[in-house]
C-alpha cells in the first residue's frame, strides 16, 4: 500500500490555506454559533449603513456609521448588557434563568450612590474607587446569593425564584433610599469616581465602560474554556443527574453561577452610575427581557448545556444594533419589545430546530 497521502487528501489539506478557506478558518477560530453572530452583525452594519449614507443631509456624516453614533449609540450604552448578559449566559448554561439582573443593578447602583454621595466632591481615588466596587459588587454578590440559595436549598424553580425577588430587589430599590433619584438634592458623586474614572476621556471617547465590559467577557472566556468550574458548568447543564452521580458538588455548582450573575449585575450597576451620574429607582427597568434576549441570541440554550461568553458579546451588539436601527431609522420605540421579544423566540426557535436535526443525525 502506498504510504504517500492521496490527491484529496493532499488537495485537502493544502486548502486550508487558501483564501477560499478563510470562512472555514474563521468558524475554527470563532465557532459556528459566533462566525454565524459575526455575518448577521455584517449584515446589519450593511443596512444601517447604507440607510445611513442616504438618510443623510447633504453635507452630513452618514446617520449610522459616525464615530459619534457608534460609540454614543452602540458601544457605550450596550456594556453594562453585555456585562449582565455573560453572568446569565453562565446561569442558562446550568439550565437556570435569572430574570432579577435588572433589579439587582438598579439596588447596586443606589447602594453605590448612597454611599458615595457622603464623600467630598474632591475625594481622592483611592477612597471613593474600592467603596464604590465593594458596596456594587457586594450588593450584586449578595443578591445572586439569595437567588441561588433559595433555588439550591428549597429547589426551587429558578423562574419563580428569580420572578419574586426580581420584585423583592426592586421594592427594596424603591422603598430604602430616602428620595427616588441619588445623590439626593445638594449632593454629587465625587470627581474621582465620575469624571476622573468612570467618564475619563482618551481619544475623543470615554472608553471605561468598553474597557470594564470587555475585562467582564474576558473573564468570562476564561471562567468556562480555561477552568475547571467552566467544565462542571457544562457537566451540569447538560446532564444534572450524570453530573451529580460523577461526584460533582451539583448544589454549590449552581449557587456559584448565581452568585458570579448577581456580582456581573452588581457591575453593571456601577457602569451605569459612572456613566450618568445618578441612579433612580427605576434605574435597570425592563432590562432583564434584553439582557435574557442577548443571551439567548448569543447561542445560550434555555435547555442548558451550551454558551460562551463570546456569544453573549456578540448576541448584545445584535440587540444594540437593533436598537440602534430603530433610532437611526425613525421608528417608533414601541417596535424595540416586539422585535426584541421576536429576537427570542426566533433564537430559541433554531435552538430547538438544530437540537432536533442534531438528534435524528445521531439516531441515523
Amino acid at each position: 500500500m502506498s504510504q504517500h497521502p492521496s490527491a484529496e487528501a493532499r488537495g485537502s489539506a493544502g486548502s486550508a490555506t487558501e483564501p477560499g478557506s478563510m470562512a472555514s478558518l474563521f468558524k475554527r477560530i470563532l465557532g459556528i454559533q459566533e462566525f454565524g453572530l459575526a455575518v448577521v452583525i455584517l449584515a446589519l452594519c450593511s443596512v444601517l449603513t447604507v440607510y445611513g449614507y442616504y438618510d443623510a443631509m447633504a453635507g452630513r456624516p452618514n446617520t449610522f456609521l459616525n464615530f459619534d453614533n457608534l460609540i454614543d449609540g452602540v458601544a457605550t450604552p450596550m456594556s453594562y448588557y453585555a456585562i449582565m448578559a455573560v453572568g446569565l449566559t453562565l446561569v442558562i448554561i446550568t439550565g437556570g434563568i435569572d430574570i432579577s439582573v435588572g433589579s439587582v443593578m438598579a439596588l447596586a447602583a443606589l447602594g453605590t450612590a448612597a454611599a458615595l454621595q457622603y464623600f467630598p466632591a474632591d475625594a481622592p481615588a483611592w477612597q471613593v474607587l474600592p467603596v464604590a466596587g465593594v458596596v456594587a459588587m457586594g450588593i450584586g454578590l449578595a443578591c445572586g446569593l439569595v437567588n441561588g440559595g433559595l433555588i439550591v436549598g428549597l429547589r426551587l424553580h429558578p423562574f419563580i425564584v428569580t420572578l419574586g425577588t426580581m420584585s423583592i430587589f426592586r421594592g427594596l430599590a424603591n422603598v430604602l433610599p430616602p428620595e427616588k433619584t441619588l445623590p439626593a438634592a445638594g449632593k454629587r458623586l465625587p470627581a474621582a469616581f465620575t469624571t476622573d474614572f468612570m467618564r475619563v476621556e482618551f481619544l475623543g471617547i470615554q472608553p471605561m465602560p468598553l474597557i470594564i465590559m470587555l475585562i467582564c467577557v474576558a473573564i468570562g472566556w476564561l471562567y468556562l474554556r480555561a477552568m475547571v468550574m467552566g467544565r462542571e458548568t457544562y457537566a451540569v447543564g447538560g446532564n444534572e443527574e450524570a453530573a451529580r452521580f460523577s461526584g460533582l458538588p451539583v448544589g454549590w455548582i449552581v449557587l456559584r453561577t448565581y452568585a458570579l450573575a448577581g456580582l456581573a449585575a452588581g457591575v453593571a450597576g456601577l457602569v451605569s452610575l459612572g456613566r450618568f451620574g445618578t441612579a433612580s429607582t427605576s434605574t435597570g427597568t425592563g432590562y432583564e427581557l434584553t439582557v435574557i434576549a442577548a443571551a439567548v441570541v448569543g447561542g445560550a440554550s434555555l435547555l442548558g448545556g451550551r454558551g460562551t461568553a463570546l456569544g453573549a458579546l456578540l448576541g448584545t451588539l445584535v440587540i444594540a444594533l437593533i436598537e440602534n436601527g430603530i433610532i437611526v431609522m425613525r421608528f417608533a420605540q414601541e417596535y424595540r419589545l416586539i422585535i426584541i421579544g421576536l429576537a427570542i423566540v426566533i433564537a430559541v426557535s433554531f435552538d430547538r430546530l438544530s437540537g432536533f436535526l442534531r438528534a435524528r443525525r445521531a439516531a441515523h
